[in-house]
């Protein structure tokens, strides 16, 4: 059921990217105005985050997600009314405040229900919907556009996320934790105070930004610098992400592969993370392969390795929070990259408009080793699980 919510959610969030050649034509957008878009979204994830968190601690995952996905799903549907690029800014918005509550309900679930030792596969299998719902939108948003309107393509998935509900009610009981907590709440003081909160806040600071990017600007960049047609993109759009899928799974499975070798938590997330984040730097290529192909299979790698890093820096929440404070602690690293995700669209708005994708490639190359690095260097309270 998570797996299939992510997918949804991700199906979601996909529409406007797919769409964005067809949306920048009919609302005379400029790709500075596109990224304020983007950014609105953003800035609804991260006022929804901490909220989202609190409301998975407090109501439990069951009445909470169902909720969030409600929430969501109400302003999916509501784009398809959208005349301008501030309507569709303001429903963006919207539709973030709801859509954080997916990873801090889902975190929650899993820290439930799932052993340690389990937990990063379960991760994995979870946050590899993000890269299903990423391969079956252009394709599916496509065709729905091309077939029966581009409106019609807003509605589809937000009628998805309306007829998931009443399943995820009747088959999803809260349970109580598998591991004892000595205390029954933690204040968002005391969150802030523990160097941990701030080493996972500002890695997801980093990383975040980097599958945001190739979510939403990747139609953009395939149909204004590679030349690719709307059909070509809804044909080949996906297959990136096709790789990014193995990589979630992959990166939970090698985390409980290591763990069942005898390695300390704390070695598994360096090997996982250093490794994945490095392999990150595929995208440093992209802008300069003349051969599209091989630009896809450079994007594929990338996406693939960011995926099976996060895996793993979700899985540091659950190392190093307890039951009670998973949700809120997964809701700040969702403040954090979500202040990300509004300031990078910006950034690249501004950088394709003004320079070219080149620098972004750059950026979004070097930004995961960066996160992975402050993670270990300030996140002190690691060292105590090896």
């Amino acid at each position: 059921m998570l797996l299939t919510i992510t997918i949804i959610n991700f199906i979601d969030r996909q529409t406007v990217s797919v769409l964005a050649p067809v949306l920048r034509q009919l609302l005379h957008l400029s790709n500075e105005q596109y990224g304020r878009i983007v950014s609105a979204f953003q800035l609804g994830m991260t006022a929804g985050e901490f909220p989202m968190g609190w409301l998975m601690d407090r109501w439990g995952v069951r009445v909470g997600l169902a909720g969030a996905v409600l929430w969501w799903s109400a302003a999916t549907g509501t784009q398809s009314m959208t005349r301008s690029g501030l309507q569709l800014g303001l429903t963006r918005f919207w539709m973030g405040t709801g859509e954080c509550g997916n990873y801090s309900g889902g975190m929650k679930a899993i820290f439930r229900l799932f052993a340690p030792g389990e937990r990063t596969l379960a991760i994995g299998i979870f946050n590899s919907g993000s890269m299903v719902g990423a391969t079956i939108a252009p394709p599916l948003v496509i065709f729905l556009a091309q077939r029966y309107g581009f409106r019609t393509a807003f509605l589809v998935p937000a009628l998805l996320g309306i007829f998931w509900t009443p399943f995820w009610l009747y088959l999803y009981r809260d349970v109580a934790s598998k591991r004892p907590t000595l205390t029954v709440t933690t204040s968002l003081r005391t969150l802030l105070t523990r160097s941990s909160a701030w080493g996972v806040m500002l890695c997801r600071f980093f990383i975040g930004p980097v599958m945001q990017f190739y979510w939403y600007w990747i139609p953009s960049y395939l149909y204004s610098v590679r030349h690719l047609s709307l059909a070509q993109i809804g044909l080949l759009g996906w297959v990136p992400f096709l790789l990014g899928d193995t990589g979630g799974i992959a990166g939970g499975w090698v985390a409980g592969w290591l763990q069942k070798r005898g390695l300390s938590i704390y070695s598994v997330r360096r090997i996982t993370m250093y490794s994945s984040a490095t392999l990150c730097l595929a995208s440093l290529g992209v802008p300069y392969l003349t051969n599209t192909a091989a630009a896809f299979f450079a994007i594929g790698i990338a996406v693939m390795a960011d995926n099976f890093l996060s895996a793993n820096m979700f899985g540091a929440v659950t190392d190093l929070f307890p039951d009670h404070a998973v949700g809120r602690a997964t809701g700040l690293t969702g403040v954090a990259g979500g202040l990300s995700g509004l300031l990078f669209p910006l950034l690249t708005g501004h950088l394709v408009d003004h320079v070219s994708y080149a620098p972004v490639f750059v950026m979004v190359g070097f930004m995961p080793l960066i996160g992975t690095a402050l993670l270990f260097l300030i996140g002190r309270e690691y060292r105590s699980l090896q």
